[in-house]
């Protein structure tokens, strides 16, 4: 895990991305899923260029089920924005280095 990215826990995800200051960007993931750590070393570049912008966050749905039952993640990799507490942009599948970036431009 990058210094820059949080892992999250069903206990932690209130704190850490509902009531985050920041967007915070949410990888829903599993350690088996081959397109989840295609995407990894994506999320991981990524994140080092929004410091401070937006909050770099993984869950994994296995060890997790609650937050993910509860925002309704049925497929991995699943990304979600979370601004004020809310969900505001979501995608499914992984994403090329620029297709993260337009996502995060888009919507954060």
């Amino acid at each position: 895990m990058s210094e820059h990215i949080v892992e999250v826990t069903d206990s932690t995800f209130q704190n850490e991305v509902i009531n985050a200051k920041t967007p915070v960007i949410v990888d829903f993931f599993a350690t088996w899923c081959g397109p989840c750590r295609m995407f990894a070393p994506i999320f991981h570049e990524v994140a080092e260029n929004y410091l401070g912008k937006i909050k770099f966050v993984k869950a994994n749905v296995d060890d997790n089920q609650n937050a993910s039952q509860e925002y309704g993640v049925r497929s991995i990799p699943t990304i979600k924005l979370f601004k004020e507490g809310n969900v505001a942009a979501t995608n499914t599948g992984a994403l090329t280095k620029q297709q993260l970036i337009d996502f995060l431009d888009a919507h954060a």
